[in-house]
């Protein structure tokens, strides 16, 4: 019986990052016969099917989404997925060897959670980041922690997993997906166009709007591997802006909360106030920050048009 689906959700991966996270799901301690594999090529420029080989694995399968975004890569393979639970594993996320077997235990000692995933994302840097953009790495999201975190309310962010590793629930999938369909703000996640996140946060927020818990365990580790590219400072600002962005819309559509618009009188004051004291990082995020608040608005604003 397959106890759980591992979904990898991948667009033009790096062969040699895509190469260790499939290696550790070989090696996972979880017997290959109790979960099957799902390899989602999101739209890849080089098609995923021909290059990676699973006859290794008696239950895997590629499958292609041509929708480009994280979101929509997932929600292909929830709808592919056969198991009760699912497992979210992106193309640069290496699990611990234990981390199915734990996982499925989690989902038999605790009944009432609908979404649960790793408290400790530790990062592997191809080069060591500079020290000043310190603060932006932290939205490459990852976590460190030595105690479980749980809640049964939306917006706990100590207990709502990142999507790295993520386990859900197949039924909270299922209504994620509903609730994206239904929905005229569309979290997309990532793609090479837009920096919008936040697809992973209303997983667990859908677990306890169907009136579950969400979960984070330190036992449940994740490498996450990220190359140099990733932490220049106009990228790591842009992941901040993403950030920021989604953050507004989540909490417009989960709690009614509309961003304040930053360019009224009052706040240009603010923001000639703050241009001429912050110096740094902490400027460029201040400036990112007002940004991000008018983004979110204008998307809300076009959201809310009549058709």
């Amino acid at each position: 019986m397959i106890s759980v689906s591992v979904i990898i959700c991948a667009h033009n991966p790096r062969p040699d990052y895509l190469r260790r996270v499939l290696e550790a799901l070989r090696n996972q301690s979880l017997p290959l016969s109790d979960w099957e594999l799902l390899l989602v090529d999101n739209a890849s420029k080089e098609p995923l099917r021909a290059a990676w080989d699973f006859s290794w694995h008696p239950n895997a399968r590629h499958i292609f989404e041509e929708k480009l975004g994280l979101a929509r890569a997932r929600q292909r393979g929830i709808s592919e997925a056969v198991a009760d639970l699912l497992t979210f594993v992106d193309d640069d996320n290496v699990l611990d060897p234990d981390y199915l077997t734990l996982t499925t235990r989690i989902g038999r000692d605790w009944p009432k959670l609908g979404v649960w995933g790793s408290g400790n994302i530790t990062p592997e840097f191809e080069i060591e980041p500079p020290s000043n953009l310190t603060d932006l790495l932290r939205y490459l999201a990852l976590r460190q922690g030595d105690k479980v975190f749980w809640s049964n309310v939306p917006h706990c962010i100590p207990a709502t997993p990142w999507g790295a590793g993520l386990c859900a629930r197949a039924a909270v999938a299922r209504a994620y997906c509903r609730m994206h369909e239904r929905s005229v703000i569309h979290l997309s996640g990532r793609t090479d166009n837009s920096s919008l996140a936040g697809e992973d946060l209303e997983i667990g927020f859908t677990a306890c709007a169907e009136g579950l818990g969400t979960a984070t365990f330190p036992e449940l580790k994740v490498t996450h591997l990220i190359p140099k590219q990733r932490i220049s400072r106009d990228h790591l600002l842009k992941i901040y802006e993403g950030a920021v962005t989604s953050g507004h819309l989540l909490d417009y559509k989960w709690r009614a909360i509309t961003p304040q618009n930053p360019y009224t009188i009052k706040g240009l004051l603010a923001i000639f106030a703050n241009a001429l004291f912050l110096r740094g990082t902490d400027r460029d995020m201040y400036f990112v920050q007002k940004k991000a608040a008018h983004k979110a608005l204008k998307i809300i604003r076009e959201a809310s048009r009549p058709p």
